[in-house]
């Protein structure tokens, strides 16, 4: 391939077409407020199903988490000016239906659901926290915050015997195709 072949990088090291840093900051913005909102649903889900069993007070503390998280990212669309994913509407009823599916398959699908999508948030806060420079700390320290809960949500998952729902490996390997696809379409749409 000659030299003229490869596409010219702009000054900031961007290929033509890529976001800018602001796009890029609402990307993460919209997207996280988008995986808050979605987990949100699943603990709703699996309240709804679970209530009144042992399980109850542990989905509610991880819901309560990521009630704390959504407020947070609610603040930073307002404050930013950013509009939310235009498929929050969808978020809302595959979320919840998602928490409701597995724990009707029983406590520990619901803790299988947990370890997964727990699991790939922890890989995407990473990639978003290394993406962050100094000029967005406070945003790096908001993700890096709200990543060190997810991971303790997994550690969680794990301990109340995720690993012993039906088809785990199926389960979550499912779970966590979807929640990729998720964040995809949500930085984009």
């Amino acid at each position: 391939m000659t030299k003229s072949a490869h596409p010219k990088r702009t000054a900031q090291g961007n290929l033509p077409g890529d976001p800018n840093r602001d796009q890029t900051i609402a990307q993460i913005v919209r997207v996280d407020h988008a995986g808050e909102y979605g987990a949100k649903r699943i603990y709703e889900g699996q309240i709804a199903v679970l209530k009144g069993t042992d399980a109850e007070p542990i989905l509610q503390e991880m819901l309560d988490q990521e009630q704390t998280h959504l407020d947070r990212f609610d603040q930073e669309l307002a404050d930013r000016k950013i509009r939310p994913t235009a498929l929050q509407p969808l978020w809302n009823i595959a979320g919840f239906a998602l928490g409701a599916g597995t724990a009707l398959l029983g406590r520990e699908a619901a803790m299988a659901c947990t370890v997964a999508v727990e699991e790939v948030i922890d890989k995407h806060y990473a990639a978003q926290a290394e993406q962050l420079g100094d000029d967005e700390a406070e945003l790096r320290a908001t993700i890096e915050q709200f990543r060190a809960d997810e991971q303790q949500h997994h550690a969680v998952g794990l301990s109340e015997g995720a690993e012993q729902a039906p088809a785990y490996p199926l389960l979550t390997s499912a779970i966590k195709t979807g929640s990729r696809v998720a964040i995809w379409l949500s930085t984009r749409v």
